[in-house]
This record gives C-alpha cells, structure tokens and sequence, in this order.
C-alpha cells in the first residue's frame, strides 16, 4: 500500500481492549479502506474498551471524522468504552459537534400508523388556524388601506411606483400575445359550429361577449396570479429570510402598511387597464381569423362586435377584473410576508401564492357570474 494512501488497522491491547490505529492521509477523494473494524466491534463479546489512535495521521478531512463517528456510535451500542485521549485536540472537538444518531431522528413512516380520525382532526386544526391567519391579513390590510384613505398610509411612493410598472408596462408583452391566441381559439372554435347553420359572421358576437365579460379579466388575473403574485412572494419573502421584514417592525413601521398595501394598490389598479387591452387584443385575433381564415368582411365583423358589446358588458368586466387584482395581490404578499426563514420556504411561499391567487380567481369568477345572473346584467 502507497505510503500516502488512508490506513486502519486492530490489534488487542488486552482481552478487553481493542486499539484502532488510523494512520496515512485520509481525504474524500481518496479510497476508503474498510478492514471490517465495524465487524470486529459488533462482534468482540468481551470488549469493553476501544482506544483511538492517530499519531500516525499526516492529513485528514471530514472522511476521517465519519469514520470516527461511524466507529463511535457501533461501539456506543454496544456499551463499549471509547478512549479518545490520543485524538488531536482538533478531531475531538470535530466529533463533539456532531450530534449523536438515535432512533428518534431517523426518519419514520409513521404517519400510515395513524388513526384516520387523528389526521382528519390535525388537517382540519391546520385548515381552521391558516384561515384565521388569512383573515387577521385580510383585516391588517384593511386597516392599512383606510390609513390609505385617511391620507395617513406609510410607504414609499417610489416602490408603488415601481410595483405599477412591473404590473403594468412590463406586462404587456405576455398580455398581449395570451389575448391574441385567446381571440384566435374562440374564433375557431366557435366558427366550426357556427357555419354548420351558415352563420359564422356571428363568430365577432362570441369572441366580443366572451371576453369582455369573462375571459378577458379573467386570462388577464391568471397571468398577473403566475407573474406578479409570484413576484410578490419571492420578494417579500426574501426580505423575511433576510429579516428585513423584522427591522420594518423594530423601526415602528407596519410591514402591511409599508410592504403590502403599495403592491396591492398597484396590482388592483392595473389589472382592469389590463383586462381591457387583454380584450381589445382577442377581439383582433378573432378577427384575424374571422376575417382571414373565413372571408367574413371587415367592417361586418367589426359592425357585429359593437352591436354584442355594449359598455355594460366593459363595466361587469372591469369590476371583475379589480376583484382578481386585489385577490392575487393579497395572495402573493400573504405567503411572502409569511414567509419562513429559509431558501426552500421562499419557494413554497412562491408557489403558494401562485395557486392560491388562481384558486381565489376561480371562485371569484363562479361567485360575480353568479351575482350577475341573479340581477339580470
């Protein structure tokens, strides 16, 4: 064996004690030998006491300690005594920080062994205790946004500012394209049942009510849940991992009031103004179709689109749409102001928020379609 490569070798001091030598450079990117010094400690019925030694040693990493360690806790099951006393100060001080194994922090399935009832019960505690939380936000908010009202909100305009832009103008791009292939996808699959009975000039009057009461806010909230609430969280959620969040507080500004009510103010007043470009750009992309692919005349399309929607139809969307910008703004700054203190908790926020921010757009759209319905609009 080369004289540089890692060596352990046993020899009987007496009946009763055991000497591991541990001799040569010992690295990770090295071999690791294996003499069966494990086998020989679980096998020893009369040991009671192993002595260590490393004076041999000329380096050594962190292979060396998982040896040791490994070493320690087979012989710490066994009862053996395990002399350390001619370990370098470093090495002892390395083994003592390392926690010992037991049983109890090895991970278990024992979750299958649970009653059914008891996980019921645990789900349903944690269900009650997330919604309470959901709500004392909700009202925290609130407060904030009197203040608003009142004049007496604290928060920087500059990041109100900066939230209405990424809402907003930055936005456009993907907006745009979502409200074209949306107008595109109406118009073709409305017009293949449409020119079944010879009437798919009417194709501008599905694409034109289509958006403008449902489909455009609600592709519009969507796609600000996955981008700006997603923004939302990571943001506001690294500053919790960084704790800036708890400095907010010590220099006596509410977190809600200075961090959350600018992106919830920017969000709900952007998503209407991108509700209707979002129509405006899948009314052209039904009309591409309509037009292109169809042969319906240009100015009939456009003729039919005015006539299906009039500004009614404009108004319950935008009201829609102010709904969904404040619901998935308060998703996205909820998971990040409740963040937890690491990296992966900063992801679980983000991806949180994104599915509750859709979640709550889909329960909002069943709920004002059904208030609509019920006062005839």
């Amino acid at each position: 064996m080369p004289e540089d490569e890692p060596r352990i070798s046993t020899s009987r001091l007496d009946d009763e004690t055991l000497l591991i030598t541990l001799s040569g450079i010992w690295s990770m990117k090295g071999p690791a030998p294996d003499t069966g010094v494990l086998e020989e400690l679980r096998s020893g019925s009369s040991l009671l006491r192993v002595v260590l030694d490393t004076t041999g040693l000329e380096d050594w990493d962190t292979s060396l300690i998982t040896r040791l360690k490994r070493i320690g806790d087979t012989a710490a099951r066994r009862g053996i005594v395990v002399d350390t006393g001619r370990l370098p100060p470093g090495i002892t001080s390395l083994l003592g920080m390392v926690k010992p194994a037991s049983e109890a922090d090895l991970p278990r399935a024992e979750f299958d062994r649970e009653e059914f009832f008891y996980r019921v019960g645990e789900a349903s505690i944690g269900f009650v205790e997330s919604a309470l939380d959901i709500l004392g936000f909700v009202g925290e908010t609130s407060v904030a946004f009197a203040k608003f009202l009142a004049g007496r909100a604290r928060f920087r305009k500059v990041d109100f500012l900066i939230a209405l832009q990424d809402a907003g103008a930055q936005s456009l791009p993907i907006v745009t394209v979502i409200g074209l292939l949306i107008g595109v996808i109406l118009a073709f699959v409305g017009v293949i049942q449409l020119r079944l009975f010879g009437a798919q000039v009417y194709v501008a009057n599905l694409v034109g009510i289509a958006t403008v009461r449902e489909m455009g806010p609600l592709m519009a909230a969507i796609i600000m849940a996955g981008r700006s609430g997603a923004a939302f969280a990571a943001h506001l959620g690294t500053m919790t991992v960084n704790e800036e969040v708890d400095a907010l507080k010590t220099a006596g500004f509410s977190p809600v009031e200075f961090l959350v009510l600018p992106r919830v103010l920017a969000l709900t007043a952007m998503l209407p103004l991108l509700a209707l470009y979002t129509d405006f750009m899948a009314i052209v992309g039904g009309a591409v179709v309509g037009v292109g692919a169809f042969d319906i005349p240009y100015a009939q399309y456009l003729e039919h689109t005015a006539r299906a929607v009039p500004p009614l139809f404009f108004a319950l969307g935008l009201i829609k749409a102010t709904i969904y910008g404040a619901l998935v703004a308060l998703a996205g700054c909820y998971y990040g102001i409740r963040c937890g203190r690491s990296a992966s908790a900063v992801g679980t926020a983000t991806t949180s928020a994104v599915v509750l921010g859709v979640t709550l757009v889909i329960v909002a759209t069943a709920v004002t379609t059904i208030i609509y319905d019920i006062l005839g609009v």
